[in-house]
């Protein structure tokens, strides 16, 4: 290995450590009340939908798959739905309307009142997940955003916005996930461990 390729290496991981922890200090809070707001959806009877573009999609199906099968512990499977798999209804609704409602549409057809819908962009400025979002909050869905950067037009369709302070997309991508590894494993502890945490906010509404 050269120096050079070294230096690739411990820079990545360097720049990578400093943005996850800066995150996570100043949003811990947020990611928390995201998480609850997922399991009271669960409590409720709803569900989680995902959506997201290219490496943003893989983290959609990668979330979906973790709460459907399980994450860290063993415990029933929980609803969730990534909107990014169906290559059928992707492309019908590109092909009669237009790339930009291959999300929302599916949102107006599976998503209710009360589900969550998590819509991931690395810039907040995918046209078909914010109007996914957009759509979502117009139904009474609660929406959270998974963006980077300044947050984009995401942040006018969003309950809770979680946006990671940088513009280049693979960190962002990192620290999504890191999220996303969060997000199903509060959602456990909530469900499966601490559901007297839930107690003060069961049958008020989520925003």
């Amino acid at each position: 290995m050269t120096e050079r390729v070294h230096k690739i290496i411990t820079d990545h991981a360097h720049e990578g450590a400093v943005l996850r922890k800066t995150f996570f200090a100043d949003n811990a809070a947020q990611v928390a009340e995201v998480a609850r707001a997922m399991a009271l959806s669960l409590t409720a009877g709803g569900k989680i939908l995902f959506c997201g573009n290219g490496g943003s999609a893989a983290d959609a199906q990668h979330f979906a798959a973790e709460l459907v099968n399980r994450f860290m512990m063993e415990r029933p499977p929980l609803p969730a739905i990534a909107l990014t798999t169906d290559t059928s209804a992707l492309t019908a609704i590109g092909n009669d309307y237009s790339f930009d409602r291959i999300f929302s549409k599916q949102v107006q057809a599976l998503g209710r009142p009360g589900d969550v819908l998590i819509g991931i962009s690395t810039s907040g400025r995918s046209a078909n997940v914010n109007e996914a979002l957009r759509v979502g909050l117009e139904n009474g869905l609660v929406t959270v955003g998974l963006g980077g950067g300044g947050g984009g037009a995401m942040l006018a369709h969003c309950h809770h916005a979680l946006i990671v302070p940088d513009t280049r997309t693979p960190l962002v991508q990192e620290i999504h996930g890191a999220i996303g590894h969060l997000l199903c494993g509060l959602v456990d502890y909530y469900l499966f461990e601490a559901v007297a945490e839930l107690e003060p906010f069961l049958g008020s509404e989520q925003s």
